[in-house]
């Protein structure tokens, strides 16, 4: 018996499935859970989550969120991610520039609406992890 994964986002369920071990982004670090891991919960950071199932390795880019490990479940809750398989750096580069012309419009006004500043910042943190999780693979760093 292995564990059971699952990761949602406000969108969608982006992974769920089993693995043999699952590895973390956390703000002091990566983390680790294997099977029989004790009860946590802790915020995870933008980054990069591996997924290890009878030796074969898949990532996913997972922004800001919180993870909950009980008994053999790990349950991830983030604003977004994405399988390896499925990132498209071209619509990468068209979300960063749509981004950078947002903030260039808000350098003119007098006031910027936090809701829509934080908005920008997520796009730009979510792109620079999914180029890193696609580095990675198309660097030959996938195991």
């Amino acid at each position: 018996m292995s564990l059971t994964l699952e990761i949602v986002t406000p969108d969608r369920r982006a992974y769920t499935g089993e693995a043999d071990s699952v590895t973390l982004p956390t703000a002091l670090g990566s983390i680790g859970i294997l099977k029989g891991h004790l009860p946590l919960t802790s915020i995870i950071e933008a980054g990069e989550v591996i997924v290890v199932l009878n030796g074969k390795t898949s990532r996913l880019a997972v922004d800001k969120g919180f993870v909950r490990v009980v008994s053999d479940k790990v349950s991830v809750v983030t604003e977004a991610a994405i399988d390896e398989a499925k990132i498209d750096l071209k619509a990468i580069d068209q979300a960063e520039e749509r981004a950078r012309q947002a903030v260039e419009a808000a350098r003119g006004q007098k006031e910027i609406d936090p809701v829509e500043l934080a908005k920008i910042e997520q796009i730009l943190r979510f792109a620079a992890v999914q180029r890193m999780v696609k580095g990675r693979s198309s660097s030959g760093l996938t195991e």
